[in-house]
């Protein structure tokens, strides 16, 4: 199974939230102590803190040292980790197009369309034991389209089902993305992951500083 993250997300969530608590209520004390002039104290706890944070900070290096890109063909899935069940993505389908959408009032691309069909799918089976069969709405998806040049591309636009868009287990949409490339260019890969600046700041995660990538072959 390809993932967004090599650690555990629970673990991961679970070090950030911890480590984030140690942090601000020993900043309230570095404050505290400041304000009575307890100039021993205040060295102590600032010495902790910042022991804390470079460990924390060291122990994120090593899980992104630790990892490796990949390039998924074309119907291989990757999961994402919503805490007690996964999210699979994979691409289906390819097409280029000059316009897109609507023909009262069609999208016209400045070079060519390259409409990328992502299927989204709930997996029933990475559901934890006390999760139940409520709605499960997505985090926000970043998308980017690289070019056999190394060029970056953002959506231009989408069409179907909205990526965000909530699933009960098993249900699965397919989402039409269109990257507006220019003409006689060539789509190498799309990379999917997570929006939330939060991300980059989890042990494991591949928004994590030098972490691998998992991203779809095209």
């Amino acid at each position: 199974m390809y993932t967004n993250v090599n650690l555990a997300a629970p673990i991961g969530a679970l070090a950030l939230l911890g480590t984030g608590f140690i942090l601000l209520v020993g900043a309230i004390l570095l404050v505290q102590a400041l304000m009575v002039r307890k100039s021993g104290r205040a060295k102590l706890l600032l010495a902790l803190m910042l022991m804390f944070g470079f460990a924390y900070f060291g122990i994120m290096l090593i899980f992104s040292f630790a990892s490796h890109d990949k390039l998924l063909a074309r119907g291989e899935e990757k999961h994402f980790c919503e805490l007690d069940c996964h999210l699979a993505y994979s691409i289906i389908n390819m097409a280029q197009a000059k316009t897109i959408g609507d023909n009262g009032k069609p999208a016209i691309a400045q070079g060519q369309f390259t409409i990328v069909t992502i299927q989204t799918r709930f997996d029933e089976a990475t559901i934890g034991p006390r999760r139940g069969d409520g709605l499960l709405y997505p985090n926000g998806r970043a998308l980017t389209l690289s070019d056999e040049r190394g060029n970056r591309y953002g959506p231009a636009t989408q069409l179907g089902t909205p990526l965000t868009s909530p699933l009960r287990p098993a249900e699965a949409y397919t989402t039409d993305v269109a990257f507006d490339l220019p003409e006689n260019v060539k789509a190498a890969a799309l990379f999917i992951n997570e929006d939330g600046w939060e991300t980059r700041l989890i042990v494991g995660h591949e928004n994590s500083p030098f972490h691998g990538k998992t991203s779809f072959q095209l």
